[in-house]
C-alpha cells in the first residue's frame, strides 16, 4: 500500500507509532526512490560474535554443554592442577 507524506522542514518524515524506538535501514537505490527496511542491527562493537569461527566456537560449546552436566567443583583437586 502507497502512502504520500510530506518531509517536514526539519527534513523528517514519520512512519507512524507503531514503529515508534525501533531500527529501520534507510537505503537510497535510486535518485529519489528510498527503501525502508524495519529490522534488528547489530552494533559494530558485537559484530566479532557473528564471525564464522566464533559461531563455531559457541556450537561447540553448547553441544557439550548439553551432553554434560554441571558438578560441583573440587577445590583442593583444582589447587593442584595450578602448582
Amino acid at each position: 500500500m502507497d502512502t504520500i507524506k510530506t518531509v517536514g522542514s526539519s527534513g523528517q518524515i514519520s512512519l507512524g507509532k507503531k514503529f515508534a524506538g525501533q531500527s529501520v535501514m534507510l537505503s537510497e537505490v535510486d535518485k529519489g526512490v528510498w527503501l525502508v527496511k524495519l529490522g534488528r542491527f547489530i552494533p559494530d562493537n558485537e559484530k566479532w560474535i557473528h564471525t564464522t569461527d566464533v559461531q563455531y566456537e559457541l556450537n561447540k560449546a553448547i553441544t557439550w554443554a548439553e551432553k554434560n552436566s554441571p558438578k560441583e567443583t573440587d577445590i583442593k583437586q583444582m589447587k593442584t592442577w595450578i602448582k
